[in-house]
């Protein structure tokens, strides 16, 4: 029988913290090229002209069908469902009893009875769980990501983003040019073959997500890219596509709450051990005994919009009463120059260096939380620390006091972790050191 994941949290004496600190993994795998031509041309492509990132390996996707599919995402979601139907997405944010998230993931409308659940697995686990173990008619095929199958998908996800995006797109349809709405779902004619397409913003411009079975992928992208030099198309590798998220404003690997407590018990015995919950890496210069410290609200993550309490759901009750407290608000960090190439120059001396920042994206663990002073006080968390040419500087996503959320406020990110470092592989001896950053409560550019 294999082991679960609450067998494996009590083989660390029930140390969630220790668990996931020093977890033998690195940052999230993204299975594909890490660079076709540059990383820096390929991010630039999403601003100036267009990229293709392909998206076919990463990502988790969980089927459900049956007569109850809108009431379990409605039991599981923060969401309102009332704009929800076939054809139709939706960005949908889970939440244990407390109110502290699980996971945030894309809910696809296939069907009158069919919906589709895709992103990192924290979310499609969860409502997997719920089905399993709740009174539903539903029949559930998952569709795993590449590092925990054999290597094959069911579908290709080929995303495609920038200025000259739907002109390209338009260039290899066959036929008149649907309108798809933003977050709507319709249907492609590609090299003969019938795509569905989402209309889907992860970066600063618009695109299409465009999905097929897996058999037709060679042929769709051969067609894309045979057209793609008339559009300045580069197609994305794993290195460009690890700062989209970041340059986005979206925090892709919440901490999920599923770690603490007897009410979530009963999914910690049925999670694997060989999952991704249980295989999570915890990283960063923040650390706190509990775990349930490290948890976030959906006002954290920016997601308090998608709170809706026209509908009975999981932590409905503990949001309710959190709704009007204060939270944190989610922000970006411009980090300074010369503290960067200080650190960076530590590399060059002699004695022990400043903690390692791989370029272009410096996070070293799936959950990577850095402490953001204002002086002497610790006033919120830093995570996923890139360098985008189109912002120019280095940068995190962070999450700070609402008091504190001062456009151009003055903090500093504490770099590195305590004591030389955790037992993560990945991660070398090294020192602490403070780096000063501005503030931003808007989308960074390279001219602010």
């Amino acid at each position: 029988m294999k082991q679960s994941l609450e067998q494996k949290l009590q083989s660390h004496g029930g140390d969630a913290v220790d668990m996931l600190r020093n977890a033998d993994v690195g940052g999230y795998a993204f299975p594909f090229p890490g660079e076709y031509t540059n990383w820096r041309d390929e991010q630039v492509a999403w601003q100036e002209s267009v990229v293709l990132f392909d998206q076919s390996f990463h990502m988790t996707d969980v089927y459900f069908q049956g007569p109850d599919v809108h009431r379990l995402v409605s039991d599981i979601g923060v969401n309102s469902l009332k704009n929800f139907g076939v054809n139709k997405a939706k960005q949908i944010v889970a939440c244990n009893p407390d109110g502290h998230v699980i996971g945030d993931a894309i809910l696809f409308g296939l069907g009158d009875e069919r919906i589709s659940i895709v992103g990192r697995p924290s979310v499609g686990n969860w409502a997997e769980f719920q089905a399993r173990n709740g009174d539903y008619d539903l029949e559930i095929k998952r569709d795993e990501r590449t590092v925990s199958n054999d290597g094959s998908r069911m579908i290709y996800r080929y995303q495609i983003q920038g200025p000259n995006a739907l002109e390209f797109i338009k260039s290899v349809h066959e036929g008149e040019f649907p309108n798809i709405k933003f977050f709507n779902l319709g249907y492609l004619q590609i090299a003969g073959r019938r795509v569905r397409a989402l209309n889907h913003n992860m970066s600063r411009m618009g695109g299409l997500e465009l999905h097929g079975p897996v058999e037709e992928r060679d042929a769709i992208m051969e067609a894309l890219v045979k057209a793609g030099d008339a559009f300045g198309l580069k197609l994305g590798g794993s290195r460009a596509y690890a700062t989209v998220s970041p340059e986005s404003g979206w925090i892709p690997s919440p901490m999920p709450a599923v770690y603490a407590g007897e009410a979530m018990k009963p999914y910690r015995e049925w999670l694997s051990a060989d999952g991704f919950e249980a295989n999570a890496s915890l990283g960063g210069s923040y650390y706190a005994d509990r775990i349930e410290d490290y948890y976030q609200t959906p006002w954290d993550l920016g997601y308090g919009r998608h709170v809706n309490f026209d509908h009975e759901f999981i932590g409905r009750d503990a949001l309710m009463e959190l709704a009007n407290k204060p939270h944190r608000k989610k922000v970006w960090l411009r980090w300074n120059n010369e503290d960067v190439l200080r650190v960076m120059a530590s590399q060059l001396e002699p004695g022990t260096p400043y903690k390692y920042m791989e370029t272009p994206n410096a996070y070293y663990s799936i959950l990577p939380f850095d402490r953001v002073m204002s002086g002497d006080r610790m006033i919120g968390l830093s995570t996923y620390t890139v360098y985008t040419v189109n912002v120019g500087s280095w940068f995190s996503l962070a999450m700070v006091d609402e008091a504190d959320a001062v456009d151009g406020a003055e903090v500093s990110v504490v770099w590195g972790e305590e004591d030389g470092g955790s037992a993560k592989p990945i991660v070398e001896r090294h020192r602490q050191t403070e780096i000063k950053a501005t503030l931003s409560v808007a989308r960074l550019n390279a001219d602010d």
